[in-house]
């Protein structure tokens, strides 16, 4: 009886040890993608894993992208920048982060730079379907997937889809949940692009920076977060410009912002104010009269 009971204690104790690895483990998909005409380059990550945006996304402005995951090395994602901006393409960062990592075979990474090249990995020991698919300007894995249909339906939404880096980054997630995405559920989300002086009062290189952490409908979230988000990065982007009197690349921003968010008041207010800097005095007073209807 003995021997029965402390065999159960055994098989008990293993079960919690596999649990809690698993609870370790950030099972997730994301794709790391660079936009060769805008210069903005971000991951954006799904993943039934609380927070995931606080650990997989890293990138920096005129340098490149790190996805890192499953039972991640977040070293991996600051280490893998520094060694993209000392010109070492994607594929050998990768052979050299995991070169020296004893958990190598639980690791996944994609990376992306700003020439277009990619490169993703996937550890033997990750847990299933675990993979990913890279080409020109982006890399998609992900981990304890549905199948792999769910990296080739975020490669295909990528590659097809118009817009922005955004856009076509959120398509990407979309498709993936589509066919299943995280095995395991849905939990969060994050996006995060960046791109040289894009940040508030240009300041920062942040153009987007949004994280869904603990949601029923994360992806639902971040498409909400996304609509805001890139009216605020259009109307930033246009008031820098007015700032530095460029008046007529502010201008052609503005509207553009306007087109996007047309119930806003204050955007209005602004396409007024630009208007006028610009010399289109009647044009501006039809903005402002916009901007007090509202």
């Amino acid at each position: 009886m003995r021997k029965v009971v402390f065999l159960f204690l055994i098989v008990f104790c293993l079960m919690l040890s596999a649990q809690a690895e698993s609870s370790r483990t950030i099972a997730t998909f994301s794709i790391a993608a660079f936009d060769p005409e805008t210069g903005e380059v971000g991951v954006a990550v799904a993943s039934r894993f609380f927070g995931v945006g606080a650990v997989v996304p890293w990138a920096k402005a005129g340098v490149g992208a790190v996805a890192t995951q499953a039972y991640a090395n977040t070293t991996y994602g600051w280490r893998g920048l520094e060694l993209l901006e000392q010109g070492v393409n994607p594929e050998e960062v990768i052979d050299i982060l995991t070169r020296s990592d004893e958990d190598n075979q639980k690791r996944q990474v994609g990376i992306v730079s700003v020439d277009g090249q990619s490169a993703t990995f996937t550890g033997d020991g990750c847990s299933a379907w675990a993979g990913g698919r890279a080409g020109e300007n982006y890399a998609v894995q992900g981990n304890i997937l549905a199948g792999e249909d769910v990296v080739i339906a975020m490669e295909q939404a990528f590659l097809e889809t118009e817009g922005t880096l955004a856009d076509r980054m959120y398509a990407a997630l979309l498709a993936g949940e589509s066919k299943g995405g995280d095995s395991r559920g849905k939990q969060s989300a994050a996006m995060y692009i960046v791109n040289e002086n894009a940040g508030y009062g240009g300041y920062t290189d942040q153009a987007i920076d949004i994280r869904v952490d603990d949601h029923k409908e994360p992806f639902k979230e971040l498409g909400r977060l996304l609509k805001i988000a890139q009216v605020n990065y259009s109307w930033n982007y246009a008031w820098n410009l007015y700032l530095e009197k460029e008046y007529t690349e502010a201008l052609t921003a503005i509207e553009k912002t306007a087109e996007i968010a047309p119930d806003n008041a204050e955007v209005w207010y602004d396409v007024a104010v630009i208007r006028l800097a610009a010399g289109e005095e009647i044009l501006a007073v039809s903005a402002l009269k916009t901007a007090v209807s509202l």
